[in-house]
């Protein structure tokens, strides 16, 4: 076995992704699933109901956006680690307009969520679970938003395959299994335990995988929405009108009034005015140009710009010349990861409430600053730069940089904890969905939907999850000071789609599914197709590695400088100069990431779609 693994090691480290070994055709060396090839579309996401409601919605006519929210919807009913109480960011390529669109659909922070709230509750952070962690619903904002502007189907055709799925639907073990492993948290809620644990009071109480897992209250919900939608059509509104028809029934009618009352109900904090008030955004994304290819992520909320800024860094260093998954190349990625996420613990917020210095973040002499902090060992005590003077200013927090920089540098050696266990794991990669399409008429898009993961809180009769993104925030102003809770604020997400364009046409687009570790694997697989050649399927499927020395987003927020996860068959050589540079190793059977993309093949006028074999993830294409 360890022959197999080395040979198939050499074949990806000696040029031979992409085109394939002189004689062999493109992406015929080494990949568990084929490559997705389409004249028409291609809809990759998560579960494979979830893209055959896609390919249905393609089939009835519509466009990638009306089949990526027909995805969304499906996954947020099939519990695909998000619920419709979740939140919906997304990057759309407009073919007419030629540009890329982002769309803000985070929730935000309720009534009454501060600081001092929930330091008055005892916390150190906002909570992981429950009511209080609950950020306002965007998902369904976002998918009717989407629709209303970019699609050409009904509500009523879109959100249909989700509708039959809430009728009933066999549930897969994935999600059963989680049910039952939190069906003493799910207790506590008392419109979660009725929803969830479908045999209570027996030994196994939540559904069996293939069981007919059925939602009647969520059915309803969505009912209504095409209800109000059928109504304003039929008092002569146009399509789009009518979609915010349905829009407005959940964020102001009948729908929010048992949301709140529901939540409040269980301890929440929504008023009525939170969801009416709250709107998605139509917003211009952030953007860098690497080597001729320009790449686009959402702004600031997100994590996004550290990917971009990752790029800057890693501009200044020939990472080919280094080899795939060399000691160097590991290195000299995992440094660049550091600084930039140092700059992302520290200075990413909502700029609805925050200016971050973003332009000084993204320039290109930052970057070369900032790269010529990598050294030859791994550095555990890296701390956020000071981007102001790269835009003209004076940094506000000066102060609070330098008691970071001198905290860090008073720690000894035996004061750094690089030691990953099971916990940590599972919440600094706590997973989401993602969603990609394409189709023939130029439309692309990328979506990372999320939150109302199983354990939620159900609000209400209504059958909505809820978000547990508060937890995002945090409470103390030496961590982040841009990103500490205020009403109406929202919290800087995880969450993060990515597009690129050559030439001023679309080339990619891919997320990943995971928490913190998104932008990592992000970042690795778009160098490893522009820098290494690979094809789209090869790149999703192959080695990354994945770095903890970053604030997790999530639970007790800890880091863990120099923790390092590597692929099982990492080299023995590799892994003995990684331990010369001061990396804290632990090894996994794959550690791609759940990655889905789409690149587009401008020279055949085709799509080529790539779903990875690290879970779930599946793809169509026509």
């Amino acid at each position: 076995m360890r022959k197999i693994y080395l040979f198939a090691f050499l074949l990806l480290s000696f040029g031979s992704m992409g085109q394939g070994l002189p004689g062999l055709g493109a992406g015929t060396i080494g990949t568990n699933k084929p490559i997705l090839h389409g004249k028409n579309w291609v809809a990759i996401t998560g579960k494979p109901l979830a893209a055959t409601a896609g390919a249905q919605i393609f089939q009835q006519g519509g466009n990638a956006v009306d089949a990526a929210c027909a995805m969304i919807a499906a996954t947020s009913t099939m519990w695909d680690v998000l619920s419709w109480g979740g939140e919906t960011q997304a990057l759309i390529y407009h073919p007419e307009e030629k540009k890329v669109i982002a769309i803000n659909a985070l929730g935000y922070a309720p009534t009454g969520a501060t600081v001092d709230f929930y330091q008055s509750q005892g916390m150190a952070y906002p909570p992981e679970y429950g009511p209080l962690a609950a950020t306002t619903p965007g998902t369904p904002g976002g998918i009717m938003t989407m629709l209303a502007e970019y699609g050409k189907l009904s509500l009523e055709q879109v959100l249909k395959p989700a509708m039959d799925l809430a009728k009933g639907y066999p549930i897969e073990a994935q999600t059963a299994n989680a049910i039952e492993a939190q069906k003493n948290r799910i207790k506590q809620w008392p419109y979660s335990k009725a929803v969830f644990l479908t045999h209570l009071g027996e030994k196994r109480e939540g559904p069996e995988a293939g069981e007919i897992f059925v939602q009647d209250d969520l059915y309803q919900t969505l009912s209504k929405l095409v209800a109000a939608e059928q109504e304003a059509l039929k008092a002569g509104k146009s399509r789009k009108e009518a979609i915010y028809a349905a829009y407005d029934r959940f964020y102001k009618g009948d729908i929010a009034k048992e949301i709140v009352r529901g939540t409040r109900e269980q301890g929440g904090l929504f008023t009525e005015s939170d969801l009416a008030n709250w709107k998605v955004k139509i917003e211009e994304p952030l953007q860098v140009n690497y080597k001729g290819i320009e790449v686009y992520k959402l702004q600031e909320w997100t994590q996004g710009p550290a990917l971009l800024q990752s790029l800057n860094i890693l501009e200044n260093f020939d990472l080919k010349s280094m080899g795939y998954n060399s000691a160097n190349y590991i290195h000299t990625v995992y440094q660049a990861m550091s600084l930039a996420f140092a700059d992302r613990d520290f200075y990413y917020g909502d700029p609805a409430f925050v200016n971050s210095p973003m332009k000084g973040l993204l320039s290109k002499e930052y970057a070369k600053e900032r790269a010529k902090l990598i050294g030859s060992t791994n550095d555990p005590k890296i701390t956020a730069g000071d981007p102001y003077p790269f835009q003209g200013e004076s940094n506000p927090h000066s102060e609070l940089l330098k008691k970071q920089a001198q905290a860090l540098a008073a720690l000894s050696p035996a004061e750094i904890d690089s030691q990953v266990d099971e916990k940590f794991l599972s919440e600094f990669q706590s997973g989401t969905t993602s969603v990609q399409t394409a189709d023939a008429e130029g439309w692309v898009v990328s979506v990372t939907p999320s939150g109302g993961w199983v354990p939620a809180v159900i609000a209400g009769n209504t059958g909505v999850g809820l978000s547990q993104r508060m937890q995002s925030f945090v409470l103390d102003k030496n961590l982040n000071p841009y990103n500490l809770p205020e009403p109406g604020k929202r919290p800087r997400v995880t969450l993060t789609p990515s597009m690129a364009l050559k030439d001023g046409k679309p080339l990619l687009a891919f997320s990943v599914q995971g928490g913190d570790s998104q932008d990592q694997n992000l970042l690795q697989f778009f160098l490893n197709v522009v820098e290494f050649d690979m094809n789209v399927q090869e790149a999703v499927e192959a080695a990354n590695f994945n770095s903890y020395q970053m604030q997790s987003s999530f639970g007790d927020h800890e880091i863990k400088p120099g923790a390092i996860t590597l692929r099982q068959d990492t080299p023995d050589w590799v892994r003995r100069d990684l331990l010369k540079r001061g990396y804290v190793m632990d090894f996994w059977g794959k550690t791609s990431g759940p990655i889905t993309a789409i690149w587009l093949d401008w020279k055949h006028g085709t799509l080529w779609g790539g779903a990875s074999n690290y879970g779930d993830d599946y793809g169509i294409a026509w």
